[in-house]
């Protein structure tokens, strides 16, 4: 398998990128795997997906060794598949109430720049570089690249890194907004875990509303963007989940959210 995907009892699902000896180059069939991975997530009861790599680079982008074996109308239908199944695993993670929780290290190249990107929280120790590298390899982006960078970074540093393909480092990544934090290698895991737990404890559809509002609120005018905070304000307001939070206020105790229904 090219991607494992375990999800737990608590509802936190572990999505692990399994070609650590090819960099987790993505294939056709790790995109598949991930949008296995992400319809998982979609039917079962999700509350946060920790999603990781093994090896020494979370994501050196496509396998170019499986496109050079083709060629011509051959090579397009290959690529139409590989993008296919990976922008609908991306749309599928983007859907869920789940927030993403993303462990990066090493190469980070290409489509792992998307991976990384699309993560709600994105960890990377402090060993990794990223490098969007499609033009230099004559290619345009994709993993959502071209949408992700200029809303994280800006559209003028987008610009920079996808057109030079400069390398960027975690500790600039940080700074820039690529990535919203920056660990020790040997700590990477075990804080990505951790906050991953916080937000399995978290008020899953609270935390999904605020996901789609922050996404909307990029492109919405002010108006539109308002009434949909108050709708969704309303609705969580209303839920078990905002009793929950607001009785254990008052109550001076910390919420349990875990026995709340997530979806509403």
């Amino acid at each position: 398998m090219r991607v494992g995907i375990e999800i737990q009892d608590d509802g936190l699902a572990r999505v692990t990128l399994r070609r650590g000896e090819a960099g987790n180059a993505i294939d056709l069939e790790m995109a598949r795997g991930l949008l296995d991975a992400a319809r998982a997530c979609e039917r079962e009861v999700v509350r946060a997906v920790l999603l990781t790599g093994e090896g020494k680079s979370f994501c050196v982008g496509g396998d170019l060794r499986e496109f050079s074996r083709l060629s011509g109308e051959a090579l397009e239908k290959h690529l139409v598949a590989v993008t296919d199944a990976l922008h609908d695993a991306l749309r599928a993670f983007a859907a869920i109430d789940a927030p993403m929780v993303a462990a990066v290290q090493g190469a980070v190249a290409g489509a792992g720049v998307g991976l990384a990107a699309a993560a709600d929280l994105t960890l990377a120790a402090d060993n990794t570089s990223f490098t969007a590298a499609y033009t230099g390899i004559g290619y345009s982006p994709d993993a959502g690249v071209s949408w992700y960078l200029p809303r994280l970074v800006g559209p003028k540093r987008a610009l920079d890194l996808l057109l030079t393909n400069r390398r960027v480092q975690a500790a600039e990544a940080a700074a820039i907004g690529l990535v919203s934090r920056v660990v020790a290698p040997g700590e990477l895991v075990a804080e990505a875990a951790q906050a991953a737990e916080g937000l399995r404890r978290g008020p899953t559809a609270a935390l999904g509303a605020t996901r789609r509002l922050v996404a909307s609120g990029l492109t919405a005018d002010l108006a539109s963007h308002l009434d949909r905070e108050a709708r969704a304000l309303a609705g969580a307001a209303a839920s078990d989940a905002g009793r929950e939070g607001v009785t254990a206020f008052l109550g001076k105790r910390a919420p349990d959210f875990t026995h709340v229904p997530p979806m509403p």
